[in-house]
């Protein structure tokens, strides 16, 4: 397959073709520049005059270009302590491996280093090369760090929300946040305030605090409008990050799932096998239904490559057997794409179209961009993958033009 021969200006792709409403057997997706004319049954579609489609491995998949809103870097690189060649390194790689559209996610650092990351990140936002920027944290419990550094993390400061956003061009899009922490709700506040979706994470909250923070955040984000998208709150990687919920102690885990249940809130799932086990993540998809799931790769800088020493912000990672620790042990980041990571869940009997929609509509409707991706439809983004029945990729678009990969 040699789809990068064909022409940048328009094109067409012929085979089995997942669109929002079905599987369509034999589909055809056209392009002209970088949007979708055409996406549905081939016999819908008018050849007269197009270039000859490019050709398919026989058993193909025409997939929309996959969206992650919580990815710390790729290929070497992070996101919150590489210069500009770095994070453009890493997006490149996360781009060829068909995650067309993403979120640069910044670890918890200094005041110092948040601000310039914002900025340097903001800048490519800018160009297009990111959708923006997640801060995880600096606002965390510290009971519940991770692999976030303890050192910099710090009650939940209004004022210090103003400067990223200052910083980062108003390219934040979300954080993340224990809701616990005094101040927490002033902080939702503001975060609303600006337009970024606030995040419940790295938390060790009683259900009730964490079930009335989701709560008041949804009712915040409808009032606000939020650019007429239906408006609601996100829960950053369930499970990781929080209280085990337990018979007699449900935490954070048993809230999120709720507001989740309702509609009310997004929950991230990492289903990369090494934070969740595959079959919780087909049960939250069953409890909770697949318009309230998006999976995220929660990448680091060692996706990509090989075991190793990488960096996760300030820390030193391990990476043994494709899994990405601290030395001591806990898990830091993931080192699977987000194409691997909805392989994961197909395999766990997830369906493919739940599956795939948890990893493009979800969170194009999160970041308030379902009119530009997260879908095969006309007038969208021309972005596509081209996988296997397996879903191997084959090939990625990216805006109308095919990438090297």
């Amino acid at each position: 397959m040699n789809p990068t021969a064909r022409s940048r200006d328009r094109g067409y792709l012929r085979g089995s073709l997942l669109t929002p409403d079905e599987l369509v057997p034999d589909g055809a997706l056209a392009f002209v520049g970088d949007r979708i004319t055409y996406a549905g049954p081939a016999g819908g579609f008018d050849d007269a005059g197009w270039p000859e489609p490019a050709p398919l491995p026989t058993g193909s998949l025409i997939l929309p270009g996959l969206v992650d809103l919580h990815c710390h870097g790729a290929a070497g690189s992070d996101f919150t302590t590489s210069d500009a060649g770095g994070i453009r390194r890493a997006a490149a790689f996360l781009h060829s491996a068909g995650t067309t559209t993403l979120l640069a996610s910044m670890v918890s650092a200094s005041r110092r280093d948040l601000l310039a990351a914002a900025a340097r990140l903001g800048a490519l936002a800018r160009e297009g090369l990111i959708a923006g920027i997640h801060a995880e944290g600096p606002f965390l419990a510290p009971e519940r760090c991770g692999a976030q550094d303890p050192r910099f993390l710090i009650p939940p400061d209004p004022g210090f929300v103003d400067e990223l956003i200052e910083a980062a061009d108003s390219e934040l899009v979300t954080m993340t946040y224990a809701p616990e922490l005094p101040g927490a709700d002033d902080l939702v506040d503001r975060l609303v305030l600006h337009g970024v979706t606030p995040s419940l994470g790295h938390t060790a909250a009683a259900d009730p605090v964490a079930a009335e923070s989701l709560e008041s955040a949804r009712d915040e984000m409808e009032e606000a409008g939020f650019g007429g998208y239906a408006p609601r709150p996100t829960v950053t990687h369930l499970f990781n990050g929080m209280d085990p919920m337990h018979h007699r102690s449900p935490g954070a885990v048993a809230a999120s799932l709720r507001s989740a249940r309702s509609g009310a809130a997004v929950v991230e799932l990492i289903a990369d096998g090494a934070h969740l086990d595959p079959a919780l993540v087909r049960t939250v998809f069953e409890l909770v239904g697949a318009a309230n799931v998006a999976l995220v790769s929660d990448s680091m800088a060692a996706t990509g490559l090989g075991d190793g020493t990488y960096r996760l912000g300030t820390a030193d990672v391990v990476v043994g057997n494709g899994t990405a620790r601290l030395p001591g042990g806990t898990l830091a980041g993931g080192t699977a794409t987000l194409l691997q990571c909805v392989r994961t869940a197909v395999a766990a009997g997830v369906p493919l179209a739940d599956a795939v929609g948890a990893a493009t509509a979800v969170p194009a409707d999160v970041l308030r961009l379902a009119d530009e991706v997260g879908a095969l439809r006309r007038g969208l983004r021309a972005d596509a993958l081209v996988v296997s029945a397996d879903l191997e990729l084959h090939a990625v678009l990216r805006c109308g033009t095919w990438l090297p990969g």
